[in-house]
C-alpha cells in the first residue's frame, strides 16, 4: 500500500515556486526543494522525475494560478478604458516594490521561453488578457489594436519602473496607463 504524501502537489508546487522566486529557477534542485519541504530528494524523483520536470510542474502551477487572478480581476472590473487600468494595476500587485527582486523574476520569463509548453501557456495568457482588455474598448473602432498597445505599455512601464523604481510598482502602472489612455482618447 503506497504512504500517504504528508504535503499535497500544491503544497509542494507552491514551495518550489518560492524558492525560485527567492533564488532563482537554476537553485531549484531536489536536495533544496528537499531541504524546504522536508521531503526526501528520492520522494521528490519520484514526483517529478528529473529537476526539468519539476521546473515545469512549479512554474504550470504559477500561471494557473495567474490564470485565476487574470480571471477573477477581468470578473470584478468595469468593461470601460478606467477597468482596463484597474485589470492591469491589479496584476502588477503581485511584482512587488524591489526592482532587483523585479528584476531576479525575469528569470522565471526566461524559463517560460526556454519551454515550448511553458510558452505555450503564456501565448494563451496573452490572448486571454488581450480579449479582457479589449472588451474595456468595445466602443472603439479597433479595440483590440489598442488593448494590444496597452498591454504592450503596461509591459514597457513594468520595464522602466524596474530602472527607476521611484515609488511602488502598482502607482508607477496606474500612472503610465492613465497617460496612456489620455494619449489615446479611446
Amino acid at each position: 500500500m503506497p504512504r500517504r504524501r504528508t504535503l499535497s502537489d500544491e503544497q509542494l508546487l507552491a514551495m518550489v515556486l518560492a524558492l525560485i522566486h527567492a533564488e532563482g529557477p537554476d537553485a531549484a534542485t531536489f536536495a533544496a526543494v528537499a531541504k524546504a519541504s522536508g521531503l526526501s530528494g528520492s520522494t521528490l524523483v519520484q514526483r517529478f522525475a528529473t529537476k526539468a520536470a519539476m521546473l515545469r510542474a512549479a512554474l504550470l502551477h504559477a500561471w494557473d494560478r495567474l490564470d485565476a487572478e487574470t480571471a477573477r480581476l477581468t470578473g470584478s472590473v468595469a468593461k470601460t478604458p478606467e477597468g482596463a487600468v484597474a485589470l492591469l494595476v491589479g496584476l502588477s500587485q503581485d511584482y512587488g516594490d524591489n526592482a532587483a527582486a523585479y528584476g531576479e523574476g525575469l528569470l522565471v520569463l526566461r524559463e517560460d521561453f526556454r519551454d515550448p509548453v511553458l510558452r505555450a501557456r503564456g501565448a494563451a495568457w496573452g490572448t486571454a488578457l488581450t480579449k479582457a482588455i479589449a472588451r474595456c474598448f468595445s466602443s472603439a473602432s479597433d479595440p483590440e489594436t489598442i488593448a494590444r498597445l496597452m498591454l504592450a505599455q503596461w509591459q514597457g512601464s513594468l520595464t522602466w519602473w524596474g530602472f527607476g523604481a521611484d515609488g511602488p510598482v502598482a502607482a508607477y502602472v496606474e500612472t503610465e496607463l492613465k497617460r496612456f489612455l489620455t494619449a489615446v482618447k479611446p
